[in-house]
């Protein structure tokens, strides 16, 4: 028995992955009638290595990520289907996995198959690996 979704996140980091992973949402959405979440989370995580906190460098980091989403946004709506841009700070894969899914309902998280090297995969977990394992709705993994 095929499922039908009503709220679909993306999460997407600027890859070409993420873009496959958008496209994805975009046919499902249609097909569904389903609405489409656009999230990206700026990690935080990894200013806590810059031994003085510069505010300027997150803020490139939120700028890049706002213009990425705003893209995206369009891109979405060109296509007919309503579309919100969810921004956010912190560890995108307990973000994505936990925190957004429940805030916004979702059913089906799409993110790409982008994963960090083989040692820190091995150390940390990818983030896509871990959104599949911990999530509580549907998780669809786009590879390139």
């Amino acid at each position: 028995m095929e499922k039908n979704y009503a709220n679909i996140l993306v999460a997407v980091d600027g890859s070409n992955e993420a873009k496959k992973a958008l496209l994805k949402a975009i046919d499902i959405a249609k097909k569904d009638h389903a609405k489409i979440f656009i999230s990206h989370v700026v990690d935080t995580r990894t200013f806590a290595t810059v031994e003085q906190y510069d505010r300027a460098i997150v803020t490139r980091a939120e700028e890049y990520a706002k213009d990425m989403l705003t893209e995206y946004k369009a891109e979405v709506e060109k296509a007919g289907i309503e579309a919100v841009c969810v921004l956010d700070f912190g560890s995108p894969k307990v973000k994505v996995s936990k925190d957004l899914a429940n805030k916004y309902e979702i059913d089906l998280i799409i993110t790409g198959a982008t994963g960090l090297n083989a040692v820190e995969r091995l150390l940390i977990g990818s983030v896509s690996e871990y959104i599949a394992r911990s999530a509580k709705c549907d998780v669809l993994i786009v590879r390139n």
